[in-house]
């Protein structure tokens, strides 16, 4: 394609922008609201994503080990568990440190017990994907010489379960408002085509191309996109700002943490242009196919 092609192609897709002013704003206008929404749930659902993974690696299996288990009857069975096939990692802790533990968790009324600790030697284990949890913990439950095994049963069931429906939630939303957003691109990029059908027709009778048509359309609806989306990248990173400015220290320490706000916010950002340019292209591609028969 030659250069003074490109140039007029450029040419076009701006004045139509500028012909069908309202039109654009209007458009330009859905397409921000739709991304500031897009925008805010991408950083929620990411967050939760991060929420899920910590809550889910921090589930781990307590097994206790019987009374009767001598050192080498343990050993056996650490090794049964350690040939588990979703087995990740295992830790095995005697009742003294057990009883440690507790003292350094509750206080020091538990060194009550340190003369007759009435703890057991327990094996920790953690599986590969925590979604597995249960099923390992049954299949330890079955040797011998376990006398317990402690998983959250039920609990943990229900974790999982909300945590798959809020991603398939948020899942759902994200791609529903995306095709809101594809409509109104197309819708826009339509009226165009018919305002200028009588131009179309006569490039088409000298001799012009479907693709030489076309293109413009497809430019104004990438030019469409990357205005809707540089609004939602401003508010999308501001609002995450402060929302980390507040929250992010008072759970220092804590099992769940948001996501640091570089990279996140520049993945985010990045994500809400890359859609604004490929839902501007892809509405104009589904207007010129459906609407450019001259």
């Amino acid at each position: 394609m030659k250069f003074n092609t490109i140039k007029r192609h450029f040419r076009e897709s701006f004045k139509s922008l500028g012909r069908n002013s309202w039109m654009t704003i209007a458009s330009v206008s859905a397409v921000t609201v739709t991304l500031i929404l897009v925008g805010v749930f991408a950083l929620i659902m990411m967050n939760l994503n991060k929420v899920a993974s910590d809550l889910e690696n921090d589930v781990e299996i307590k097994v206790l080990i019987d009374e009767t288990a001598d050192e080498a009857t343990e050993k056996e069975l650490l090794k049964k568990i350690e040939k588990l096939p979703d087995v990740e990692e295992m830790t095995y802790s005697t009742k003294e440190n057990e009883l440690t533990k507790l003292v350094k968790d509750f206080g020091d009324d538990f060194k009550l017990f340190e003369q007759s600790n009435p703890l057991r030697n327990v094996i920790y284990v953690k599986a590969t994907d925590p979604q597995q949890t249960a099923t390992v913990a049954k299949a330890i439950d079955k040797y011998e010489y376990t006398y317990d095994v402690m998983y959250g049963e039920g609990k943990v069931e229900k974790l999982f379960n909300f945590l798959n429906i809020s991603r398939n939630v948020g899942l759902v939303l994200i791609l529903g408002l995306l095709f809101t957003a594809i409509f109104l691109i197309s819708n826009t990029i339509r009226i165009t085509i018919i305002a200028r059908r009588d131009e179309i027709e006569i490039m088409k009778l000298v001799g012009a191309t479907n693709s030489f048509v076309r293109i413009p359309f497809l430019l104004e609806g990438m030019w469409l996109g990357i205005l809707g989306s540089i609004i939602p990248i401003a508010v999308v990173a501001t609002l995450y700002h402060n929302v980390y400015k507040i929250i992010a220290p008072r759970l220092k320490g804590e099992l769940v943490q948001l996501l640091d706000f570089s990279p996140l916010v520049y993945q985010v950002s990045g994500l809400l242009l890359l859609i604004g340019v490929l839902i501007g292209i892809w509405g104009s591609f589904m207007s010129v196919r459906k609407f450019l028969k001259v």
